[in-house]
This record gives C-alpha cells, sequence and structure tokens, in this order.
C-alpha cells in the first residue's frame, strides 16, 4: 500500500485518547465498517492486546495488517473482509 493510499484511510490516533475509552471508540469504528473497509490506528506501542481481543470477538471477520511497527510509533491497517459470496457452507438449500 502506498503512503498516498494510507493518507485518505480514516484513521484513529489512540495516543490522544484517555486508555478507558480507547477499545470501545475502536470497536465501535469496526462495528461501522463496510464490508471491504478499513481504517487505521497509530498507538504509542504494540496493539497486540486488541488484535487478540478482536480475534476473540470477530474470529475471521477482520485483517490486521502492520503498516509501521515501533519503536516509537505503530500504525495497523484494520479491514472489514469481504463476504465470499458463497451461501453453500450458510443454510442454503441449494444441494450442494
Amino acid at each position: 500500500m502506498t503512503t498516498a493510499e494510507t493518507a485518505t484511510k480514516p484513521f484513529i490516533d489512540v495516543r490522544t485518547i484517555p486508555p478507558v475509552e480507547r477499545h470501545p471508540k475502536i470497536f465501535g469504528m469496526l462495528n461501522a465498517l463496510a464490508e471491504g473497509g478499513s481504517f487505521i490506528i497509530v498507538n504509542d506501542h504494540d496493539p497486540r492486546p486488541l488484535h487478540y481481543q478482536l480475534e476473540s470477538r470477530y474470529p475471521g471477520e477482520f485483517t490486521w495488517e502492520y503498516l509501521e511497527n515501533g519503536p516509537d510509533v505503530w500504525r495497523v491497517q484494520i479491514g472489514r473482509q469481504q463476504a465470499s459470496g458463497c451461501d453453500c457452507c450458510c443454510g442454503s438449500s441449494s444441494g450442494h
């Protein structure tokens, strides 16, 4: 991904948010994402605990890509997966 592409993405700089409000704000943004949409979080430490929480709550629904990996700033792009379009494993009666 180019710098121009990441510059136009929505982002949240959690360094400016009180710690108790960070995850609720991030999960609010996640819940509002359309399929295929993404945003970037900026933090002063590796947000790995958030990644674990995300995978626990929404397994396989979101992507996680480190764009910058410290030591002073971490930037992670989080995206909502697009539906595969296959309804064969989701209760379809099409007979496959």
